[in-house]
C-alpha cells in the first residue's frame, strides 16, 4: 500500500494514524500521511537527524524527566512522564535503575568489548547456557533466524555470533521493564530510530511518533499514535551498510529503510533488519498476525 507523497509502503493492519480513524490495514488504497501540524507537533521523531526527541508540554500534575546515556552499543534517551505522587525522587530512582541496566548490558554483552560474555562466547570460552540472559539473547536470535527464513542471522557475520541486530531492542525492553518495576507507567525509551513507548506523553494523549523518510527531508512524515508498543528501523540515512545480506555477505541495498512496529522492540528490530536485507521478498515470511506491521521506504 503506497503512502502518498512519502514513497513508503506499509504491510499489516491496526496502526493508528492521527485523523484517519482506522488503521491502514482497513483501507484498500490511497492512504496519505497525516501532516505534522493540526493536532500538535509530534512528541518523537524518527529518521530526522538529531531532532528525534521533542517532549510535549508538561501537565501540572506530572513530573517529566529526560535523560540521555551513551554506551559502546548505542545512545539511549529516556523520557519519563510520572504522576505527581511519584515525585522527583521516584522518577530519579526509576531513571537510576534503567540507566544502570543499560550500562550493565553494555559491559556484559557488547560485542565491542573483548571481555563481554558475547565476545567470550564467540571465542568459545564459555557456554551460553551458563548465563541465563546470554542464553535468552542466543535463543531470540535463533528464533528470529527461523522466523525470517535466515534473513536475520546473527551467525552469518565475520567473527561469529553477533546479536547486534536485536541487542539494542533487547536492552531497551529491559530498561523499560526497570521503569515499570519502579512505578513508571508512562515513558518512552529511544535509541536512534528505535523506540518503545507506554502510556501517555507529557501532553496527556498517546505518544505521537513521526516516521520520516530517511533521505527525502522535504516529504511529510507519517504520524503514528501509540500508547504501548515499539518501532524498530533498519537502514536509516548514513548507516545503510550496517546490514549485510546473510546469504552473500554483501551490504544490503534492496531498500532505503525498513520500519517495523509491534509489541516488542527486540523482535521488531530483528524483523526490520531482515526486511531491509530481503526487500519486498520478505513479505513472504513476514507475519500478518502477532501485532507486527512493516513500513518500507523505497527510492521510488
Amino acid at each position: 500500500m503506497r503512502i502518498q507523497g512519502a514513497d513508503m509502503r506499509i504491510q499489516g493492519a491496526n496502526m493508528r494514524i492521527p485523523g484517519g480513524g482506522r488503521g491502514p490495514g482497513q483501507h484498500r488504497r490511497g492512504l496519505s500521511p497525516a501532516p505534522a501540524v493540526g493536532r500538535g507537533r509530534p512528541d518523537l521523531r524518527l529518521g530526522a537527524g538529531r531532532r528525534n526527541v521533542r517532549p510535549g508540554a508538561t501537565l501540572a500534575d506530572r513530573v517529566v524527566a529526560r535523560h540521555t546515556v551513551q554506551t559502546s552499543i548505542a545512545e539511549y534517551t529516556l523520557i519519563l512522564n510520572g504522576l505527581g505522587e511519584v515525585g522527583w525522587r521516584g522518577v530519579g530512582d526509576a531513571l537510576r535503575d534503567a540507566v544502570a541496566e543499560l550500562r550493565a548490558i553494555d559491559l556484559t554483552y557488547s560485542p565491542a568489548r573483548p571481555a563481554s560474555l558475547v565476545s567470550r562466547l564467540r571465542r568459545a570460552e564459555i557456554s551460553a547456557d551458563a548465563y541465563p540472559p546470554l542464553a535468552d539473547i542466543v535463543a531470540r536470535c535463533a528464533a528470529m533466524r527461523a522466523a525470517t527464513d535466515g534473513w536475520f542471522d546473527a551467525w552469518a557475520v565475520p567473527g561469529g555470533f553477533d546479536p547486534g541486530g536485536l541487542l539494542v531492542g533487547w536492552a531497551v525492553e529491559r530498561a523499560a521493564a526497570r521503569l515499570r518495576a519502579a512505578g513508571i507507567e508512562d515513558y518512552a525509551v529511544i535509541s536512534g530510530a528505535d523506540l518503545t513507548v507506554r502510556g501517555h506523553a507529557p501532553h496527556g494523549g498517546p505518544w505521537r511518533i513521526a516516521v520520516h523518510h530517511p533521505t527525502a527531508n522535504d516529504r511529510p512524515p507519517m504520524l503514528l499514535e501509540m500508547t504501548s508498543g515499539a518501532v524498530g528501523t533498519s537502514g536509516v540515512a548514513g548507516r545503510r551498510d550496517h546490514v549485510v545480506d546473510p546469504h552473500t555477505g554483501e551490504p544490503a541495498d534492496r531498500l532505503i529503510a525498513a520500519t517495523v512496529t509491534g509489541p516488542d522492540l527486540a523482535v521488531a528490530d530483528a524483523y526490520a533488519t531482515a526486511l531491509f536485507a530481503a526487500g519486498r521478498a520478505g513479505l513472504d515470511w513476514f507475519p500478518t498476525k502477532d501485532g507486527y506491521r512493516a513500513l518500507f521506504a523505497t527510492a521510488r
